[in-house]
């Protein structure tokens, strides 16, 4: 990604910090709050973070883009239709938390995935990785494609990273919550 971009998208990232006590995905409590929506739901922030995406999936030799409803659901999206615009096409899937009690009651979301797809699958933040790695875990096992990596717009280092390498799914951030920070 280009310096004069990421710095941008670093600016945005760093504005939609809320400081004070949340409660977090996993039930534990946090004073840094990261609300990635306030980013991801822009224009100017889906195109950075869709070109950031789509060059790791380039890199990577990644067929298709996943991330978890709902968060990962716009990123998942920008990159999609950043692809298209330039002639490129990839495969793009929702992973559910839990499959839809009614239709066809499906867990992962879009065009057929196979043992021959190769994922890049997004998050906007990490902070234990759980419910992306459940995403994850859900995806190879309902479609058999193979997941590369996990590519997270803030790594929280609130354990994700140490969750990611004992799953054998490498976890990459555009940044860390030390950058967010300053630090």
């Amino acid at each position: 990604m280009i310096e004069e971009r990421r710095g941008r998208l670093l600016e945005l990232v760093r504005a939609c910090v809320s400081q004070g006590a949340v409660t977090l995905a996993s039930g534990k409590t946090s004073d840094f709050y990261v609300d990635g929506r306030l980013v991801t739901l822009t224009g100017e922030g889906s195109v950075l973070i869709g070109e950031a995406i789509l060059e790791r999936a380039r890199a990577l030799g990644a067929t298709a883009i996943a991330g978890p409803t709902t968060g990962a659901c716009p990123m998942v999206t920008a990159a999609g239709v950043l692809a298209h615009q330039g002639g490129e096409s990839f495969k793009l899937t929702y992973v559910r938390s839990a499959p839809k009690a009614h239709g066809m009651q499906k867990s992962v979301e879009g065009p057929a995935l196979s043992r021959e797809d190769r994922v890049l699958m997004v998050e906007d933040v990490v902070t234990s990785g759980g419910s992306v790695l459940r995403a994850v875990e859900r995806l190879q096992a309902d479609t058999g494609a193979r997941v590369l990596a996990v590519l997270c717009v803030v790594d929280r280092q609130a354990g994700g990273a140490e969750a990611f390498a004992q799953s054998g799914v490498p976890l990459e951030a555009l940044f860390t919550k030390a950058d967010v920070q300053g630090a």
